[in-house]
């Protein structure tokens, strides 16, 4: 029985070992959840290098012992599909952040070197070489459709060239179109899942959720990664070839590619459009400024013949005015008219005018009435238009009856008025007094 096993043992030696490595990692799988739900909090309290400190404990692999013949994988390997698409989620998510940190804030938080190891990992995408290997053992088919969308997503937006995700994506969706024959990987997986099976259809989707991550997955290849490769004629084969499309959707992905094919046309037009808009509000300033120049140009120039006519006037009435009476000429006798010999009649004379006779009683009592109620016309339209005003009069006359009724107001009063009456009378009589001296 036992030359038997060892026989087993030396055929299979693949097998034996994937099941040893996973029998000897299940007792790490229960803290992946705690590390997860740890590092997550870090990392939405902003503690980035924490977070992907504590995550790193689930993602990396142990040491490898120099004594065993194993390999030894990462924790996350043996947890669930779930757990699995959520550490990579993460760990994704903190990759992006530590781009989006910039230089200054990256070496602050990590050091220099340890950020531009991160970065660089993120943008020449050997992030998603990691990933397999650590946590699919190095088996493109095994990646979580989830995962590869995750990945794809990042390189999309930081990677500087598409090819290598081009390249990943075709190489996952190569192997995910065809059979996995490999016996060990299944009872690994198997294993890992522990009664749940991980088995692909020709199309690589065996539930409604594989469908929809694989369409996605399509999505990103055919209309984010290929036009930006500018492979526009390959993604549209790729799409009409597709056996997981179905045609309505085939119809919306190639309307879709149309559109972003024809996009950066309509950009050109719209700059263009914004350009020649840009030109003639330009050529339109000029144009003003140029008028208003112009129009300036014309007041000063008006103004300076002002100035030069007044100065010429002025100088012309100096010079006049130094001229002795003498030499001047006798403007009165030019400007009166010679007297006309006494038989000489004018030629014309103008007819005389009767002067109206002056009103009587009547029109002067007439044009009286008028005048008052003209008069008193005007008072009501002001006092409609400014009522305020009339009940401030009626108010300040009210007051002035009120304080007058009072008695020590009016004696008050009576002496003002006989003091002033009593010092103008003075100031009469002493103005008498003196025109008589």
């Amino acid at each position: 029985m036992s030359a038997t096993a060892t026989l087993t043992n030396r055929e299979y030696p693949s097998m034996y070992s994937s099941i040893s490595s996973l029998t000897s990692t299940q007792h790490q799988a229960p803290s992946v959840p705690r590390i997860y739900k740890q590092a997550s909090q870090l990392f939405l309290t902003r503690r980035i290098p924490e977070a992907l400190e504590v995550l790193e404990a689930i993602i990396e692999p142990p040491p490898h012992e120099p004594d065993s013949e194993t390999k030894s994988t990462a924790p996350v390997a043996s947890a669930s599909k779930n757990a699995r698409c959520k550490v990579w989620g993460l760990y994704v998510s903190i990759l992006n952040e530590v781009v989006e940190l910039g230089a200054e804030e990256g070496k602050k938080a990590f050091g220099g070197s340890r950020w531009k190891e991160l970065v660089n990992k993120t943008r020449d995408g050997s992030v998603w070489e990691d990933v397999v290997k650590s946590g699919y053992n190095g088996s493109e088919g095994s990646v979580d459709a989830e995962v590869v969308a995750i990945l794809a997503t990042l390189l999309l937006a930081h990677a500087p060239s598409q090819r290598p995700t081009q390249q990943r994506l075709e190489t996952y969706l190569a192997v995910t179109g065809q059979p996995n024959l490999d016996v060990a990987s299944h009872i690994a997986q198997s294993q890992r899942t522990k009664n749940t099976t991980h088995s692909f259809h020709a199309s690589g989707t065996s539930t409604p959720r594989d469908l929809n991550q694989r369409l996605k997955i399509l999505e990103i290849y055919t209309l984010y990664v290929l036009p930006r490769n500018q492979e526009w004629d390959y993604a549209r084969q790729f799409i009409q070839m597709s056996e997981v499309l179905d045609e309505d959707r085939k119809e919306a992905f190639l309307q879709a590619l149309q559109a972003l094919q024809e996009e950066p046309k309509h950009e050109a037009q719209r700059e263009e459009a914004l350009k020649r808009q840009r030109q003639e509000q330009l050529d339109n300033a000029r144009r003003r400024d140029e008028e208003e120049r112009r129009i300036a140009e014309k007041t000063k120039e008006t103004e300076r013949r002002e100035r030069e006519s007044s100065i010429s006037s002025r100088q012309s009435e100096r010079s006049q005015s130094r001229i002795p009476p003498s030499t001047r000429p006798n403007t009165k006798a030019v400007s009166e008219p010679r007297p006309t010999p006494l038989n000489v009649k004018p030629s014309t004379q103008p007819a005389k005018r009767p002067k109206p006779p002056p009103p009587g009683f009547y029109k002067r009592a007439t044009f009286l009435v008028f005048a008052v109620q003209q008069n008193l016309l005007r008072m009501g339209r002001s006092v409609w238009r400014h009522p305020f005003a009339l009940m401030r009069m009626v108010f300040f006359v009210f007051a002035i009856v009120i304080a007058l009724a009072r008695r020590d107001v009016r004696e008050r009063v009576e002496r003002a008025l006989k003091n002033s009456w009593e010092k103008v009378r003075r100031t009469i009589g002493m103005g008498v007094k003196v025109s008589y001296i």
